[in-house]
């Protein structure tokens, strides 16, 4: 019984890591078609799923930096995981508060592509296995790329260029700054966040991510993205 249940396990193991290389290689060169968050978010299904894959050249550079600027800015210094948001995320658990920023864009995007919302032991072992393969399989651009194309920019929108569409009536090769500062603000929430209009302490922190552009610019943070 017991071996049999060893020559099971190995054999789920073993699908299980054929399966997740198959489609991190497959995905590499073909656009990600569906993701699991999109087929769960119920908006979906009463609005109609908006998403529109571009290629990173069509996206405005200063959307990338936007997204460094608020949601990673050691993304072409880190190897996928940011050591330190990983300590104090890890001294904060402790205390039993909670922290917010700890996942990088690498993280993130493994598990929007990969994987499914919510927390969990178990989903952050995969977010993590996931995040190393996109790393040493993808490399920095096509990271960015996936992740500017799947990721929640508005209720049942995804990615840049159904966002700059849906806030903006424009491409996404066309944001401004401003623009582009406003859907990264936006980004942890989209479907509460305002991006055409945002007051108060929104506003404010897109003025500050903007900021950020120029500094992103500056000390070419973004150029792993463009190498």
């Amino acid at each position: 019984m017991i071996r049999t249940l060893f020559r099971w396990t190995a054999k789920a193991i073993l699908w299980f890591v054929g399966l997740s290389l198959f489609l991190v290689l497959l995905f590499k060169w073909v656009p990600v078609p569906i993701t699991a968050t999109m087929v769960l978010d119920g908006e979906v299904y009463e609005h109609g799923l908006s998403k529109d894959w571009e290629p990173l050249s069509n996206i405005d550079r200063d959307m990338v930096r936007a997204v460094i600027a608020a949601e990673d800015s050691k993304f072409c210094s880190h190897n996928g995981f940011d050591a330190e948001a990983i300590a104090k995320a890890a001294a904060n658990n402790a205390k039993g508060g909670r922290i917010r920023g700890g996942s990088t864009i690498t993280q993130q995007t493994a598990k929007n592509v990969f994987l499914w919302q919510g927390g969990g032991y178990f989903r952050k072992g995969l977010e993590a296995y996931y995040a190393f393969l996109i790393e040493k399989i993808w490399g920095k651009r096509r990271i960015m790329e996936v992740y500017l194309n799947v990721a929640e920019t508005g209720i049942a929108t995804y990615g840049a260029e159904a966002g700059a569409q849906r806030y903006f009536g424009h491409p996404a090769a066309r944001l401004t700054s401003a623009e582009a500062a406003r859907m990264a603000a936006a980004l942890p929430l989209p479907k509460k966040r305002e991006v055409r209009n945002p007051g108060g302490w929104l506003a404010r922190h897109g003025r500050t991510i903007e900021r950020r552009v120029g500094v992103v610019a500056r000390d070419a943070l973004d150029a792993c993205v463009y190498e």
